[in-house]
């Protein structure tokens, strides 16, 4: 069963798209590991076409809970307040939206496939702004499971969950990180795929780093090599 996209499968799954938009969808999902949500909101003015650099926007909103009789800040677990010690039975909530943005290098193949994309005419103007998608993220993950099925690509097995999932966006993401950990898996490496990923905890990059079966025989083998000599 597999886990991830290989980068040929990725390849496999750009030949089915019907046209440049859905195809160039898929390319930057996979290219720069960006979120689904990350790659619609791409304008025009985000993309450096003299330094090979595309800036991506992220907008998370993070909700804030807080206590009713004193105030104090409250965990989605608290059944209690940890400073006055009522009850939480009711909470007061607060959304706060965080703008975060990270400037991505682009491989020269992508870059000229948003240039083709521009001179067809494939901008969408909204709000006096030029973007390069103008679908919703529905539709976005609807263009990834279609080209999946027409590829004929088989669901991926989540050993998390120990269920099977269908190929989707996100799962673009983790085929691109999976791809530089096993490029480059060194203390390094794994600092520049969080910042290209935008994590902000260095766990949620460390968990592409997997083990395979073969690998960890090998080095658990080499742990008991003198007691079988």
């Amino acid at each position: 069963m597999k886990t991830y996209l290989e980068p040929e499968e990725v390849r496999l799954l750009e030949e089915p798209a019907t046209c440049l938009r859905d195809r160039l969808l898929i390319r930057l999902l996979f290219h720069i590991g960006c979120r689904i949500s990350e790659a619609l909101a791409i304008k025009v003015e985000d993309i450096d076409f003299e330094h090979h650099t595309i800036t991506i926007l992220h907008l998370k909103s993070h909700i804030r809970l807080s206590c009713r009789n004193c105030g104090a800040r409250l965990g989605q677990r608290h059944r209690f307040c940890p400073a006055c010690g009522d009850e939480v039975g009711s909470t007061l909530s607060e959304d706060r939206p965080q703008q975060r943005m990270r400037v991505l290098p682009i491989d020269p193949s992508t870059l000229q496939m948003l240039r083709d994309y521009i001179k067809r005419g494939g901008l969408v103007l909204r709000n006096g702004q030029r973007f390069i998608f103008g679908i919703n993220r529905h539709r976005g993950w609807q263009v990834v499971r279609d080209c999946a099925e027409r590829a004929g690509l088989p669901r991926l097995f989540n050993p998390e969950t120990g269920r099977m999932r269908g190929i989707s966006p996100h799962r673009l993401r983790d085929a691109f990180a999976v791809h530089a950990v096993k490029t480059n898996d060194s203390g390094d490496g794994l600092r520049l795929l969080q910042e290209h990923l935008g994590h902000t905890s260095f766990n949620t990059t460390a968990r592409y780093r997997k083990v395979g079966g073969a690998e960890h025989r090998d080095w658990y083998g080499k742990l008991w090599e003198e007691e079988s000599h």
